[in-house]
């Protein structure tokens, strides 16, 4: 199936999604339900690990802001949890390659993911607090990842951090020279490939367990806060219409 936005692909058992929407790989609603069908399709093919990859400068650097607005937000958010649901569906392991700025939603795509291999430039951070909303996502996986305080820290002051760092954090698995990026993925994936589908999808399910009923009942109060809470604050629209009019918010809510 062709599509505007990504390429995916099915190869030796690895079920590919590259991101290619510009240099910054922008997510916009198109995008995601475009990434939302690829999910779907791979379910239905036998791939042993799924792969996500991208063009341009930055592996992701957010949601498109202009869709967070309005009469979109539901629609929006919806489209993006959605890739996570149909992640775990699937069920099998997923690795993120992670080129450059990894920021938003893009950060989000990549930590949600089992692993993650960086180049040395890679940046991670949820800078969405700036904008006066906060990240669902991160806001879910954050603190099982790297526990209470440092999420705390990340997520509420919208700092973002270079790969090393994010290796310490455990954010990210492994580390290379961006020159060698491509090359130590592919051994990087071998690693999982080279094992049985079925064995891998059990073990993953395994890990799994005392985790995902949790996230789900956890990720719809998340969003509950986010779509019926957040967004109708005075801050929240303040934030995001002084992003997209490139000016300093004011902020008016205590």
């Amino acid at each position: 199936m062709s599509y505007e936005y990504i390429q995916s692909d099915v190869a030796d058992g690895v079920g590919t999604i590259v991101l290619k929407r510009d240099s910054l790989n922008i997510l916009n609603i198109a995008m995601m339900e475009e990434i939302n069908t690829a999910l779907q399709d791979f379910a239905n093919q036998a791939i042993k690990v799924l792969v996500f990859r991208a063009e341009g400068k930055s592996f992701c650097s957010g949601v498109d802001i202009g869709e967070h607005m309005g009469d979109l937000a539901p629609k929006m958010i919806h489209s993006f949890h959605s890739m996570f649901r149909n992640m775990d569906k699937l069920g099998v392991p997923s690795i993120a390659v992670v080129n450059g700025a990894a920021l938003g939603g893009g950060c989000e795509l990549a930590v949600y993911c089992d692993l993650v291999i960086a180049s040395e430039k890679a940046k991670i951070g949820q800078p969405e607090i700036n904008v006066g909303v906060f990240p669902p996502i991160a806001a879910l996986v954050f603190p099982r990842i790297m526990g209470r305080k440092k999420a705390m820290e990340l997520i509420m002051s919208g700092d973002i951090i270079g790969a090393e760092e994010s290796k310490q954090l455990g954010l990210v698995n492994q580390v290379v020279p961006p020159d060698q990026l491509e090359e130590e993925a592919q051994k990087f994936i071998q690693k999982f490939t080279q094992n049985s589908g079925v064995v891998l999808k059990y073990t993953r399910q395994a890990i799994m367990h005392g985790i995902e009923e949790e996230q789900e009942r956890v990720l719809e109060q998340i969003e509950d806060t986010y779509l019926n809470k957040l967004m109708n604050t005075e801050d929240a629209m303040e934030g995001l219409d002084a992003f997209l009019n490139k000016r300093k918010p004011v902020w008016k809510e205590k």
